[in-house]
C-alpha cells in the first residue's frame, strides 16, 4: 500500500520502540498503518454551474446559460467574500450554490475515494480539516470545497 493517508504520520513508541501512526488533525493514533482505501473525508462545497455543465439546471435555475468564464468569476467573488470573513461557505452555499447539498450549508457528508469526481476527489483528499480549496473544476461546474472532517 503506498503511503498514509493525509494527514497520518509514521511515529516510534518511546516506551516500546514500536511504530505508530498518529493523525496530526484528529490527534487519534494506532498501531495498525492506515489504509488508504479505507480512509474518507467529509466536506462542503459551493457549485457554480455554467453551460458546459454536464447537466447545466439546477433547484435555482431551470436552465443554466452562464460560461465557465462566467462561472469562475462567480467563484472567484465568492472565494474572496469568505476569506475576507464577509460570509462562510455555507451561508453562501445555502442562497447560491447550484448543488441541492446547499440546503445543508453544502454538506456532503463522508466520502471515500471513488465516491465522487476524480478533480473533487484530489482536491477534497488534499485540503486539511478547515482548509478551503479555491476553484475546481469538475464535469459538474466549478467548485470551492471546505474540508470539515
Amino acid at each position: 500500500m503506498p503511503g498514509l493517508p493525509s494527514g497520518w504520520v509514521e511515529k516510534t513508541s518511546k516506551s516500546t520502540g514500536k511504530k505508530y501512526y498518529f493523525n496530526t488533525e484528529t490527534n487519534e493514533s494506532q498501531w495498525e498503518k492506515p489504509d488508504n482505501e479505507e480512509f474518507q473525508v467529509r466536506a462542503s462545497h459551493l457549485l457554480v454551474k455554467h453551460k458546459g455543465s454536464r447537466r447545466p439546471s439546477s433547484w435555482k435555475q431551470n436552465v443554466i446559460t452562464r460560461t465557465e468564464e462566467e462561472a469562475l468569476d462567480i467563484i472567484k467573488n465568492y472565494h474572496k467574500q469568505i476569506t475576507s470573513g464577509k460570509t462562510t461557505l455555507a451561508a453562501l452555499a445555502q442562497s447560491e450554490s447550484d448543488c441541492n447539498s446547499g440546503k445543508n450549508g453544502g454538506d456532503l457528508g463522508f466520502f471515500g475515494p471513488g465516491q465522487m469526481q476524480k478533480s473533487f476527489e484530489e482536491a477534497a483528499f488534499a485540503l486539511k480539516i478547515n482548509e478551503m480549496s479555491g476553484p475546481v473544476y469538475s464535469d459538474s461546474g466549478i467548485h470551492l470545497i471546505l474540508r470539515t472532517g
